[in-house]
C-alpha cells in the first residue's frame, strides 16, 4: 500500500508538471498569435491638418453662397433629399455662384461612422461624389463588405481603399466633422448651413431659392 501511495503521488506530480508546461505553452502561443495579428493589421497613414479640414465640395471656392450639408450615408432622409435632385436643380440654376460642401454627421446607424470613413477614402482617390451617389443608391446596405464592393464597382484602387478603410485612417477626419455638427447644436440629419444660417431637415428647392436669391 505504501508503494502504491508513493506511485500515485509520483504520477500526480508528473501530471501537474505536464499540465503546467502545457498551460505555459498555450499562453505563449496566444501571446504570439496576438502579436502577429496586431502586427499584420493595416496601419493608418498620417492625415495632415490640411486634409482634415478639406471637405468634399462642388462648385467654386469663390462662390457667393456656400451650402454645407451635414449628412449620414445611413440616413433615409438624406438619401431621399439627394435622389429628389434638389442639389442638381440648385447647381443648374446658380452655377458657380453656389458652392456645395459635404460634412459627415454619422449618427443614424451603427454602420454610419464606417460608411463616412469610406466616403473619405473615396475622396482620397478623387471620386467622392460618384461613390456618394452609389452608396446612397445601395442604402441601407452599408456594411464594410458593401462599402468595399461599391469602391470596386466605380473603379477605385481596391488595395488602397481597403487599406484606408480597414486601418481607420479617416476616423479622426469623420470625428472632426461630427464635433463641428455637435458644436453647432445639430441634432439629426440632414442638417444644413446656408452661409452660416442653420437649417434642420431637408429643404425644398423653393426654400433654398428664397435664401439664395437675396445673396447673389
Amino acid at each position: 500500500q505504501k508503494h502504491a501511495r508513493l506511485e500515485r503521488r509520483r504520477v500526480g506530480r508528473e501530471r501537474r508538471r505536464w499540465l503546467t508546461i502545457g498551460a505555459a505553452a498555450l499562453g505563449l502561443l496566444a501571446v504570439a498569435s496576438f502579436v502577429r495579428f496586431a502586427w499584420s493589421r493595416p496601419r493608418p497613414q498620417p492625415v495632415s491638418a490640411a486634409r482634415l479640414a478639406n471637405d468634399p465640395s462642388l462648385g467654386s471656392p469663390e462662390a457667393l453662397v456656400t451650402i454645407v450639408e451635414y449628412g449620414d450615408f445611413g440616413c433615409p432622409a438624406c438619401r431621399a433629399w439627394h435622389q429628389a435632385g434638389i442639389l442638381d436643380r440648385v447647381r443648374a440654376q446658380y452655377g458657380d455662384r453656389v458652392r456645395f460642401v459635404w460634412r459627415d454627421f454619422p449618427v443614424i446607424t451603427a454602420q454610419s461612422p464606417k460608411a463616412a470613413e469610406a466616403g473619405q477614402c473615396a475622396y482620397d482617390q478623387g471620386e467622392f461624389w460618384e461613390y456618394h451617389d452609389l452608396v446612397f443608391a445601395r442604402s441601407p446596405a452599408i456594411g464594410v463588405r458593401d462599402l468595399k464592393a461599391s469602391a470596386a464597382e466605380i473603379g477605385l484602387d481596391a488595395a488602397a481603399f481597403n487599406q484606408c478603410l480597414d486601418s481607420g485612417q479617416h476616423r479622426e477626419t469623420v470625428q472632426r466633422d461630427l464635433r463641428d455638427a455637435t458644436r453647432r447644436g445639430f441634432r439629426g440629419t440632414p442638417s444644413f448651413l446656408v452661409n452660416e444660417q442653420q437649417l434642420a431637415g431637408s429643404p425644398s428647392f423653393e426654400y433654398l431659392q428664397s435664401l439664395i436669391d437675396p445673396l447673389v
